[in-house]
């Protein structure tokens, strides 16, 4: 994959980010909570909820940490991941 941004990245991660938000409000779990369950720091967790990995940037965690969210949130990995943008545009 380039570096060129990808806007339909963009936009993907900030949905995953709010799944994420509504899966754990569901539950009634803190972020911190949630982040110290799945092993990742409360920080990065606040940050995925915001659809970023730092500042401008769309998230793009690792497999096993979207396993561990989907698994502390109750929910599918499917479900949380959702529909996957075209990443071929402009290729």
């Amino acid at each position: 994959m380039s570096s060129t941004r990808n806007p339909a990245w963009d936009d993907y991660a900030a949905a995953l980010g709010n799944r994420l938000s509504r899966a754990r409000q569901r539950l009634g779990l803190s972020q911190e909570r949630v982040a110290h369950a799945a092993g990742i720091s409360g920080y990065t967790y606040q940050k995925f909820e915001k659809g970023e990995s730092k500042p401008g940037t769309p998230m793009n965690p690792r497999l096993i940490t979207l396993v561990a969210l989907s698994q502390v949130l109750e929910v599918d990995l499917s479900e949380l991941l959702g529909d996957f943008p075209d990443m071929t545009q402009g290729r």
